[in-house]
């Protein structure tokens, strides 16, 4: 991956977070949720957002249905902000590594309360 790609998911995870979080007004959205990573295709045509928010089954589906309507806010919101030529066309995935992450935590520390005991 080239360095301006890099830079290029960055920018617009840190925009794309900010505009979800500041202008984005859907009630499906809830009040956690956090923009974990952006990967921009090599021609910028598309762009996969990852998002993670805790909650149930329902409620993230209901997240991504909600961020898919407002995608086209989103990307009038970056075309604001941003000074780049093409504004690229927003896919919202879950992204669930937390849960993961807590999942992994939650047996280390069973395995090692079975060690002291």
């Amino acid at each position: 991956m080239t360095y301006r790609i890099e830079r290029l998911n960055s920018l617009l995870r840190q925009e794309i977070s900010d505009l979800v979080q500041r202008q984005v007004k859907d009630p499906r959205l809830g009040s956690f949720i956090s923009v974990t990573a952006v990967e921009i295709s090599s021609d910028m045509r598309c762009a996969k957002v990852f998002v993670s928010r805790l909650g149930t089954d329902n409620e993230k589906r209901e997240t991504l249905s909600a961020l898919a309507s407002a995608s086209g806010f989103i990307r009038h919101g970056l075309s604001e902000r941003l000074k780049i030529r093409r504004i690229p066309e927003l896919s919202f995935k879950l992204d669930d590594t937390i849960e993961k992450a807590d999942r992994v935590l939650r047996i280390i520390d069973g395995i090692s309360s079975e060690e002291r005991s």
